[in-house]
């Protein structure tokens, strides 16, 4: 590898590029200065030599060449000036440009959910760039992000929302000065807490426990007219799972000999995979279900198929929380009634935890390695024995011996309630 002595530019850049043996290019006209290609050759860096010192400044193409050399002379005096001063050079000049380059970076993260890029995507466009887009970013602090953003922003937005939206404006900062795009970080000593002292309530739940019998009478009449829509409430009301993931359900992750339904990492908002026990009352209610498929023609592989074939769509599942709870209750309503309601059953915390899918916490995940199959198992089946006198007997129609709640090992009385369907189920190897 060698070093290339040229006049720097953008176009003699891409030239050398082509080169693999030049790993470095100086310019003669501006002693220190030094551009150093990445192994793809596409980006690269520019560095400021100070007294023997690599002094890295910003990155190629975030910065091109006229850029750099048009702050040169302002950087040298400041490293003269100030020698522990970041050598960094701003890659932008206003907090528009900051998220413009955040957002981008967001919508190709393949971390993240569609979901939560498209909520990034909206937040920014849609309330961060309106009032902060012509900010200079050497201008921002707690004044500046109070008056333009923070106050305004809380006069009609909720309080959580506010936050989400200082968050992720701290998140584009903290990671801008990671990468050394900003010299600093105006945000680094800021707290949410600095332009509130308001305490954010949750949302209060809209559902209560002596309500379920008449949701579950509900989805006993929808389950005749229109199953896919009643057994969607009925899976998240007898797992407590998230909308997301159980619109995604596939037949290939139900599996009846073992009693489990596997919900992929993908599909979950942990990124973890899930796995639930299925009672026997679950059992037969997919055996249903799925027989009511079969009988109009369906032979696909998602429990909550669209008209076009595919799962079903967010939008089309929050339509048909609409139609089901009539503004009165929404989807997640059904998740936090359940929870409620185990811990009134008496269940563990820790197993409602778990049957949630939350993160335990870093030290209980630390001391904590089961996942506690039985006990949720049991747990459940206390659950759906609770909704079966709220009317969910009705729906399943399952009869025979269940389990027993006992601090016994768990035996199966009764294969029958769970053998495989052929058509479609299929035992995990």
């Amino acid at each position: 590898m060698s070093t290339a002595a040229v006049n720097l530019s953008d176009a003699e850049i891409r030239r050398q590029a082509a080169d693999p043996s030049v790993h470095t290019l100086r310019d003669p006209r501006h002693p220190g200065l030094y551009f150093r290609f990445n192994e793809g050759r596409a980006r690269g860096s520019w560095y400021l030599v100070v007294k023997r010192s690599w002094r890295r400044i910003a990155g190629y193409p975030d910065l091109k060449a006229n850029a750099v050399l048009a702050v040169l002379p302002e950087l040298r005096q400041r490293m003269v000036l100030t020698p522990n001063a970041s050598a960094a050079i701003e890659a932008w000049s206003t907090v528009g440009d900051l998220l413009d380059w955040f957002g981008e970076r967001m919508s190709r993260a393949r971390s993240l959910s569609e979901k939560r890029k498209a909520a990034g995507k909206s937040a920014i466009a849609c309330h961060l760039k309106p009032r902060l887009a012509d900010l200079p970013i050497r201008d921002v602090s707690a004044q500046t992000l109070d008056k333009l953003l923070m106050w305004p922003a809380q006069e009609t937005l909720s309080l959580s929302y506010v936050q989400q939206l200082y968050r992720l404006l701290a998140v584009a900062f903290r990671q801008a000065r990671k990468l050394d795009l900003i010299p600093v970080n105006p945000m680094a000593d800021l707290k949410f807490v600095d332009f509130t002292t308001a305490r954010i309530m949750p949302k209060p739940a809209r559902l209560r426990g002596v309500q379920l019998p008449e949701v579950v009478t509900l989805l006993a009449e929808r389950f005749d007219s229109s199953p896919g829509e009643a057994m969607l409430a009925l899976m998240m009301l007898c797992h407590g799972t998230r909308i997301g993931e159980t619109r995604m359900a596939r037949w290939a992750d139900i599996a009846l000999p073992e009693r489990e339904w596997f919900i992929p990492a993908e599909h979950t908002k942990t990124r973890t995979e899930h796995r639930l026990p299925l009672t026997d009352q679950v059992c037969t209610l997919l055996r249903r279900y799925r027989e009511q498929q079969l009988a109009q023609g369906y032979e696909g592989a998602y429990l909550f198929p669209s008209r076009r074939g595919k799962q079903l769509s967010e939008n089309q599942a929050s339509a048909v929380f609409t139609r089901l709870g009539r503004g009165e209750w929404t989807s997640h309503d059904l998740r936090k009634v359940a929870r409620t309601a185990w811990t009134d059953l008496g269940i563990d915390g820790h197993i409602g935890e778990m049957l949630l899918n939350h993160s335990l916490g870093k030290i209980a995940s630390t001391y904590i390695n089961t996942q506690a199959t039985e006990q949720r198992r049991l747990a459940l089946m206390k659950w759906h024995d609770w909704l079966d006198g709220r009317g969910f007997k009705a729906i399943h129609g399952q009869t025979g011996v269940r389990y027993e709640d006992s601090q016994t090992p768990v035996q199966a009385t009764n294969d029958d309630a769970c053998k495989a369907i052929p058509q479609f189920v299929n035992g995990e190897v």
